[in-house]
């Protein structure tokens, strides 16, 4: 297998929009099959691995981890407006340990170990630069793969609930028109302070918002991100208002602190941001723990996907056994692109994978 480090990865040091127009090519790699049969909210699907939209940017991103053993791949978060990214840094590496959520604030480190904080803003490029985009990218994903796209209201003054409903369920229309097989509504994101990000927080809103995208969406596949949740009384109400409408939730986006740098300054204007990475590990399991607890009491349908911190095949044991119906790595595999070859090798040589009933 290849050196990963010569590997192409979204440059740090670079801009936002360096790295989109900097994708790289899909490259040869050994990837083994995964034992077993696999779905993913009833399509079928080669494996259970997948990856968030955080380093997919565009479709040569997306082609580029379909060809290091990935199989749901989701295409970082657009918009019915275009919108820049954060200025740098936008991944500024932190010292931590696991994470609670009640950890107020972090210093940062040189270098990656493991974790960093997140500052993109969800930017996005025009609808018909990404609608295009999204179509080319599903004609050349080879098959046993699936695209999802992920997409998020973009909150206009005075804007009512309905207005932001409408927009989130335009964009998932504009998704499955331009090929996506699977829909994401982002409901987290703790880099911008308008509630299109803090969704998750507000299961009355998010009610409105999941019937608004299901009736636009019909029958594909539709999944909802969302944050840290630690309270069972939270996540029963959050699943009760949102199980109706959706596939899948995905969890969790991120553990929030704010930033403070070796000089002493904090980062990105005092203001808190995402944290992932290996500090998300233990929490985001808890949390897929807690859902699925609840999932099987109230006797729900919905799936739940796994994200955070995971980096090797025990994480993915360890998500599955836990009630995952899928685990998506990103941090992961944007500082080894090869992760996702490891953990096939991994489970080639190993006892096979459980699924999750």
């Amino acid at each position: 297998m290849s050196d990963p480090q010569q590997l192409p990865r979204y440059d740090v040091l670079q801009s936002y929009d360096w790295n989109y127009q900097a994708a790289p090519e899909p490259v040869p790699a050994d990837v083994p099959p995964v034992a077993g049969r696999w779905d993913f909210c009833g399509l079928p699907v080669d494996s259970p691995l997948g990856m968030p939209a955080g380093p997919l940017l565009n479709g040569k991103w997306v082609l580029y981890y379909a060809a290091l053993g990935f199989d749901v791949l989701t295409y970082k978060t657009v918009r019915s407006v275009r919108r820049g990214c954060y200025e740098r840094p936008n991944l500024q590496p932190v010292v931590t340990g696991p994470l609670t959520g009640r950890e107020q604030e972090l210093p940062a480190a040189p270098r990656m170990d493991g974790s960093w904080a997140v500052s993109f803003g969800m930017p996005s490029m025009d609808v018909d630069v990404w609608q295009r985009d999204v179509e080319w990218t599903r004609d050349r994903l080879p098959s046993g793969k699936l695209l999802s796209v992920s997409v998020v209201a973009s909150v206009g003054e005075d804007w009512t609930l309905d207005d932001m409903a409408d927009d989130y369920a335009q964009c998932a229309r504009w998704a499955v028109d331009s090929g996506a097989d699977v829909v994401e509504a982002n409901f987290s994101c703790p880099n911008v302070q308008t509630c299109d990000g803090q969704l998750y927080q507000q299961p009355d809103s998010a009610a409105v918002v999941t019937q608004r995208v299901r009736d636009a969406v019909g029958s594909v596949p539709f999944v909802v991100k969302v944050g840290h949740v630690t309270q069972a009384e939270h996540a029963g109400r959050l699943l009760a208002a949102v199980a109706p409408h959706v596939d899948a939730i995905a969890m969790t986006n991120s553990v929030a602190a704010t930033v403070r740098s070796t000089e002493g300054d904090l980062l990105f204007g005092g203001q808190a941001r995402g944290i992932c990475g290996a500090a998300t590990h233990r929490a985001s399991l808890s949390q897929t723990r807690l859902f699925a607890e609840i999932v099987q009491q109230r006797g729900d349908q919905v799936k739940l996907i796994g994200v955070g911190g995971a980096s090797h095949v025990q994480h993915v044991r360890e998500y599955l056994a836990a009630g995952a119906h899928a685990v998506h790595l990103a941090t992961a595999a944007m500082v080894n692109p090869l992760v996702g070859c490891e953990i096939r090798e991994q489970l080639a040589a190993g006892e096979p994978l459980a699924a999750a009933d």
